[in-house]
């Protein structure tokens, strides 16, 4: 992609520091073989993997666990017409090691919605891209 007056590629230390500030994203996986995006929570731990707070019987957590996922977050101004993108591509897996699950408990994210037997879910960042969006100004 080039790279031009209005937009601005980020490389992975912004993206990370931008995903960082933003408590919501979008999960991207195959559901019956069709694409399907689910807006959720999140935080992002500190080995740079997006960290979901979920039902373990959540249809979510059945299509995800052990799949390549991308996650997705954003922020834009309608009024200035700016903003950011940043999209983490890895493996999603239900956190099984009880000390990690215990540690995320202090630590990770609470989901907003009620959660029965929850499961946390870890996504790697294998792939992080992004890009910055530096706004226009219409005239007339």
């Amino acid at each position: 992609m080039l790279e031009n007056d209005a937009i601005r590629i980020l490389d992975r230390l912004e993206c990370l520091r931008l995903l960082a500030e933003v408590p919501l994203g979008r999960v991207v996986y195959t559901r019956q073989a069709l694409p399907a995006v689910l807006p959720v929570n999140f935080a992002l731990d500190e080995d740079d993997s997006v960290v979901l707070y979920t039902s373990a019987v959540s249809d979510l957590v059945q299509a995800i666990d052990g799949a390549v996922v991308a996650f997705e977050a954003d922020e834009f101004s309608a009024a200035t017409r700016s903003g950011w993108s940043v999209v983490v591509t890895g493996r999603a897996d239900v956190v099984a090691e009880p000390a990690e699950r215990e540690r995320l408990s202090q630590s990770g994210p609470r989901s907003w919605m009620p959660v029965r037997d929850g499961v946390f879910v870890r996504i790697e960042s294998e792939l992080v891209t992004g890009r910055e969006i530096t706004g226009t100004r219409t005239t007339g």
